[in-house]
């Protein structure tokens, strides 16, 4: 399951530099490029805060919060047992660890002068009425839903079941009578 885990965070956070990069390219020079009019459209945006720009004045906050989920994420690694959970973990990894990149490497057009640790992420993907963002927050989203059905499913990260409405040994049922 670790293998697991590594693959799909080592792809989502490539995919997410990968996009990041031609996103800075292509559209470093203000332009937007209609998907599917002007419901998808790509426009870059330097973001100082949290996924759809929540407190951009907190950047610092979130570098720590994003390298403390690294960890984590890497400190449980070892007790996974489920492809289930190696699959929203690795989403959230790479998720995390593309976003975290952006924040601590400088990058060419955006705004400069920011303490290390306190830089912007590139946002690039803008859906009509509704906020800008980029691939590594669409992989942190994708992590949410998998990991509400392994919850929703009983599936524990150790790859055992907890089954629902099963009464516990200290409810005071008895079974044995």
């Amino acid at each position: 399951m670790l293998l697991l885990l590594v693959a799909v965070a080592a792809i989502a956070c490539g995919v997410d530099v990968l996009t990041k990069v031609a996103a800075l390219s292509q559209l470093g020079d203000g332009s937007t490029v209609p998907v599917l009019g002007d419901l998808l459209v790509f426009r870059l945006v330097f973001n100082p805060g949290a996924a759809f720009s929540f407190a951009g004045g907190m950047t610092w906050v979130f570098s720590l919060i994003a390298a403390t989920v690294v960890v984590v994420i890497i400190w449980y690694a070892r007790r996974l047992r489920s492809w289930g959970w190696a699959l929203a973990l690795g989403l959230l990894l790479g998720g995390t660890s593309g976003n975290l990149l952006d924040r601590l490497l400088p990058k060419e057009g955006a705004p400069q002068g920011r303490p290390w640790g306190q830089g912007v992420v590139v946002d690039f993907i803008q859906v009509k009425y509704f906020a800008i963002f980029n691939m590594a927050d669409v992989f942190i989203s994708a992590a949410v839903v998998v990991f509400v059905l392994l919850i929703l499913r009983g599936v524990n990260i150790d790859g055992s079941r907890t089954r629902a409405g099963t009464p516990s040994d200290t409810d005071g049922s008895s079974e044995s009578e």
